[in-house]
């Protein structure tokens, strides 16, 4: 359990709902239930020993696969955060 709530607070897994049937009340059917990540990538990726490899097979090399995952759950988390505001279609 402690694995999936770090994942969730990393912003790894994000928690959303999307019901089609919300649009036939004039609401948007994508719902997101995470909150920001509060917890940097690196940490969550750290408590398994299969990335903690990376760093003793090349420093330079983890820290880009850090900062590439990093960059790629702000922009998903931002993606997602757009699509839940959006108003929904006109059907």
């Amino acid at each position: 359990m402690q694995d999936q709530k770090a994942a969730v607070d990393a912003g790894q897994w994000l928690m959303y709902r999307y019901n089609p049937d919300r649009t036939h009340q004039g609401l948007n059917p994508m719902q997101l239930d995470s909150r920001s990540p509060k917890i940097p990538v690196e940490q969550f990726l750290h408590m398994e020993n299969r990335f903690n490899m990376l760093k003793t097979l090349g420093a330079d090399d983890a820290k880009n696969l850090l900062d590439h995952a990093q960059h790629n759950v702000d922009t998903r988390w931002q993606m997602y955060q757009y699509m839940a505001a959006q108003k929904p279609l006109e059907t």
